[in-house]
């Protein structure tokens, strides 16, 4: 994901910590629903990664859009979700997200190493799948081997398969200022780090399966 070179004043009602932690994770949330998905009010949507710093902004989003939320996350971290706006989780340590009887109009997959058959195998015959960032990919592709599978497939099937590349931008940023001013959007933030532990973030954002936003200060 980049970021381009935008700024806007901090959104009120958000502490400097909280305003760092929504541009590029809450762009991830809208440009994934409404603009990827143009998800709409009912439908049914299955989030991967949902305890995340993407996910749970796109929880949060899609529930506020009147759509039906399972949120698929590790365990422990229900109360949070459910916090958000999810109706459905499920631990993907007990249960495979894909593995049901429950088809759903989108995906969003942020965790990224699902395979694209069984996927799809969960979406709706009209159904959008949008994958968001590579997991555990090649050496060639570092990650990203699902994503160019799905441009050679697409054209062949009813089902969209999206990819999302965020660049944020000033519109994003201007949409981004309302949610969190009307309370659509709150940052959710696991822990802040000062800059001097920065390592010690990353290794808990690789190993610990953070609630939310991880941050660090100067």
């Amino acid at each position: 994901m980049r970021q381009g070179a935008q700024a806007r004043p901090k959104p009120h009602g958000l502490t400097v910590e909280e305003a760092a932690a929504l541009p590029t994770s809450g762009a991830v949330a809208v440009q994934a629903l409404r603009g990827k998905a143009k998800a709409r009010p009912g439908q049914k949507i299955l989030i991967i990664g949902a305890s995340g710093g993407n996910g749970t902004f796109a929880v949060q989003l899609a529930a506020a859009d009147g759509l039906e939320v399972t949120g698929v996350c590790g365990p422990g971290k229900d109360d949070l979700l459910r916090s958000l706006g999810a109706s459905q989780i499920i631990d993907y340590t007990t249960q495979d997200p894909t593995g049901t009887s429950t088809r759903y109009d989108i995906i969003l997959d942020i965790a990224g190493n699902r395979p694209l058959n069984r996927l799809r195998r969960a979406l709706t015959p009209n159904g959008v799948l949008i994958m968001a960032g590579g997991e555990d990919g090649g050496a060639v592709l570092g990650g990203m081997e699902r994503q160019f599978r799905a441009l050679l497939l697409t054209p062949f099937i009813r089902q969209r398969l999206r990819n999302l590349l965020t660049l944020v931008r000033k519109d994003d940023l201007l949409t981004l200022t309302e949610l969190a001013e009307n309370g659509t959007l709150k940052p959710v933030i696991d822990r802040t780090y000062p800059l001097a532990e920065a390592a010690t973030a990353l290794h808990h954002l690789e190993t610990g399966h953070p609630r939310g936003k991880l941050i660090l200060t100067t």
